[in-house]
């Protein structure tokens, strides 16, 4: 039958049908892949029961894999329950039991519960993620994803010139920060420093522009503060409302692909202190800082 690639919802959410990840895509299945997440910010792939090993080898066709660090997580690498080139998002500590109520860990990654795009707070941010679905709980634990595009494309020409220009700071100091999250130690705030990354920014395939918000934004340069998180609020308000989003009620064995130059995400709640949901996220680096643009 072959690769095929249908809409879920126009210009933003696409389905492929016809291939199995498992096995190595020929060129011409995966240019089906590389075309429809180009086309799409988001892209769902149903029925993949794939290994950590075969998510990795799918993620290096879209290139080099940023691998999960010290930058990007309080968990120590002797803490890890994955091996090196997979994030974890689970709710389970390294020995596959579920995180306790007050756990450090479990209090950090209630962080992955607001709007975010994926490595914001690193220099060079990532460019696509891929989410694989390896137990998913019955009811809740949806992932919602925002049309970052669209929400530019709705601005006013006035907005456009305004924020064009603009610079923002990212760090994950200021998302845990918005949780009441700030008991961080001397190694994760030097781990967390903030970055810089460019408020509006044109993607490198397709020129389109849009908007580049996250809760890792928390200043923009040259802005008093209070000013500053009056705007990313109002703008993030906006760009998050119901017409820019789409909800994905994940199914076992799903594999998703997002494109995080041009969509942010969020988690949603579940029974986490009794249900499991493993997901397992491979990561494609980003190729220069978005202040270059």
């Amino acid at each position: 039958m072959g690769a095929k690639v249908s809409a879920v919802r126009p210009d933003f959410v696409g389905e492929i049908s016809g291939i199995d990840l498992c096995e190595e895509l020929s060129q011409e299945e995966f240019a089906v892949v590389r075309s429809a997440v180009a086309e799409y910010g988001v892209v769902i792939v149903r029925d993949q029961h794939i290994n950590d090993e075969q998510q990795a080898r799918f993620t290096r066709l879209f290139g080099a894999l940023e691998l999960p660090g010290a930058a990007s997580n309080i968990t120590q690498n002797s803490d890890r329950r994955l091996g090196a080139e997979i994030a974890d998002l689970s709710n389970l500590d390294k020995d596959g039991n579920l995180l306790v109520g007050d756990a450090r860990q479990r209090m950090f990654n209630l962080g992955n519960r607001l709007w975010h795009s994926d490595s914001s707070f690193k220099p060079i941010p990532a460019q696509y993620s891929l989410l694989s679905a390896r137990t998913v709980p019955a009811v809740g634990g949806d992932t919602q994803f925002a049309d970052m595009s669209a929400a530019y494309d709705a601005l006013s020409s006035a907005q456009h010139a305004e924020l064009e220009t603009l610079v923002c700071l990212h760090s994950l100091i200021f998302s845990r920060g918005l949780l009441g999250f700030d008991e961080l130690s001397a190694s994760e705030l030097a781990n967390f420093k903030p970055v810089k990354q460019s408020l509006i920014r044109a993607h490198p395939l397709t020129g389109r522009k849009s908007l580049y918000l996250s809760a890792h934004a928390g200043e923009i340069v040259g802005w008093p503060t209070p000013e500053a998180r009056v705007l990313l609020m109002e703008l993030n308000e906006g760009a998050t409302h119901e017409q820019f989003v789409y909800a994905h009620h994940w199914r076992q064995h799903d594999l998703v692909i997002w494109d995080n130059q041009r969509t942010m995400h969020r988690a949603r709640p579940f029974a986490d202190k009794s249900l499991v949901r493993d997901m397992h996220r491979t990561t494609v680096a980003g190729l220069a800082p978005t202040v270059e643009q």
